[in-house]
């Protein structure tokens, strides 16, 4: 009979060390080693008598075309690649308070509203403060089915049986277990189990399953690494407590984009859909203010003006301050090397701030160049000309390079009513500008293309200044 040993676990990584350190050897995070009990020895190897063997088919078989299960929630349905896929699993996480469980319960709703049968099972709330959320949301007369329970075994009993539910929602995994293991809920042995438990009743029974997960203080899944990899799609809920507008990001999918967003407004009476995100972000910009920009990005599939602005003030500190909202760090550092050593401008000196407005990261190098023209804006203390964009990643010669779907951002911005871009070589022709090296559908913009970084202060009047850049 095997014998019940005591093993030490990563709670990052899952890695099982014969004793305890302060570092994993695996994933180099520092205590988060754990001491779990009740695990038995496992075999050295798997008989394979007895066993059944599995049956293969070919790739030239006519697929399964369910349809998808879409919620009503355009924004949702969006992030999820064009609805849920029967029999995928989803994992959604976020901080605390931020509205998942919200989200949850309004698109249970929605669906129970369809047609499917719905299941929300919680392990942190009673059945009675569901209730309480539900009419607070006016959602009280949605037919979905609610539990309080943690036991993962009674949970696959309700689960797995035929005309069992269509879409379940687990809230959350880590107050789930296993009553075979002895270790706690929220542990990694507990979480694998558990999820992967819940992963094959979803897959067999063609269910779809939503798991809610626990962020740690990094913001990252609280649990092992392997848990995202055992899911379908990974979505992240971001947001400020100070600000109303929340994002749903899908960092891993495999029926649809990634680094797909949707956006929402958290109201009295719950979450709202933006229907137009780029409005939001640039609602407060104005074309008067120096060192502001508007950048033509693309989160996904979807293009999305974001106002990117900088503040540049000199400095009483024997180092200057780089602070950084909704930006890489790193990214802004490289700008200003590049402007100091590549066009002359001394911001040594100087504090520089940078702030992505309404709330949103971004993360391509496409902004590169909409940074660039925030900052020297902010150092001249001369505005951008009204109604511009600027998009295009910046090189550490100073050279601008070209970017993906510049088509898409031209046509947001036009739509939006701006009438110039300053855009990398190659751009979409517009009314003035160069002719295109690709064929591309023309834009009423006004396209003023920028090959070489120092070509960026030819946009400004830098007459009394230019010759004094280095100084200043």
């Amino acid at each position: 009979m095997a014998r019940a040993t005591s093993q030490f676990v990563c709670q990052s990584c899952g890695a099982v060390h014969g004793k305890w350190s302060g570092k994993c050897d695996g994933c180099g995070e520092w205590n988060s080693i754990v001491e779990e009990s009740g695990e038995t020895n496992v075999p050295k190897g798997v008989n394979k008598s007895g066993g059944r063997a599995v049956a293969f088919t070919s790739l030239d078989g006519a697929p399964d075309e369910r349809t998808r299960r879409m919620t009503g929630m355009a924004e949702l349905d969006r992030v999820c690649g064009g609805g849920m896929v029967p029999g995928s699993a989803l994992l959604v996480g976020g901080d605390p308070g931020i509205g998942k469980s919200t989200l949850l319960l309004q698109a249970a709703a929605m669906l129970a509203k369809s047609g499917l049968s719905v299941a929300y099972i919680s392990g942190e709330e009673a059945v009675d403060q569901i209730r309480l959320r539900a009419a607070r949301l006016g959602l009280a007369d949605a037919p979905v089915d609610v539990a309080s329970a943690t036991n993962v075994r009674d949970i696959l009993a309700a689960l797995d049986k035929v005309g069992g539910p269509d879409v379940a929602i687990i809230d959350s995994i880590q107050t789930m277990y296993a009553d075979n293991l002895d270790s706690a809920p929220g542990t990694v042995a507990q979480v694998r189990t558990c999820a992967q438990e819940l992963i094959r009743v979803a897959k067999r029974r063609g269910v779809t399953m939503i798991l809610v997960g626990h962020v740690t203080k990094d913001g990252a899944i609280a649990g092992p690494r392997v848990l995202e990899h055992m899911v379908d799609a990974v979505l992240y809920f971001e947001g400020e407590r100070a600000n109303q507008y929340r994002l749903l990001r899908a960092v891993k999918n495999r029926f649809g984009a990634t680094d797909e967003i949707g956006v929402f407004e958290m109201t009295d009476a719950g979450l709202a859909e933006v229907e137009n995100p780029s409005e939001l972000f640039i609602a407060g910009h104005s074309d008067t203010t120096s060192g502001s920009a508007v950048f033509a990005g693309i989160e996904g599939t979807r293009p999305l003006l974001v106002e990117i602005q900088a503040l540049v003030a000199p400095t009483s500190l024997g180092t200057p301050r780089r602070a950084v909202v909704g930006w890489d760090s790193s990214r802004l550092a490289m700008i200003i090397a590049v402007l100091q050593t590549r066009c002359g401008m001394n911001l040594g000196s100087h504090d520089v701030y940078l702030n992505v407005a309404g709330g949103l990261r971004v993360g391509e190098p496409a902004a590169d160049l909409a940074v660039a023209a925030a900052l020297v804006s902010a150092h001249l203390e001369q505005p951008l000309p009204p109604r511009t964009v600027v998009f295009g990643e910046i090189g550490l010669g100073g050279e601008v390079r070209g970017v993906g779907q510049a088509d898409a951002r031209l046509r947001e911005a036009e739509k939006l009513g701006f009438e110039r871009a300053w855009t990398p070589p190659g751009s979409p022709a517009g009314k003035k500008g160069s002719k295109p090296s690709s064929k591309k559908a023309r834009t009423s913009l006004e396209i003023s293309e920028i090959g070489l970084l120092r070509d960026l202060f030819d946009r400004f009047d830098t007459t009394p200044q230019r010759g004094n850049l280095a100084t200043v």
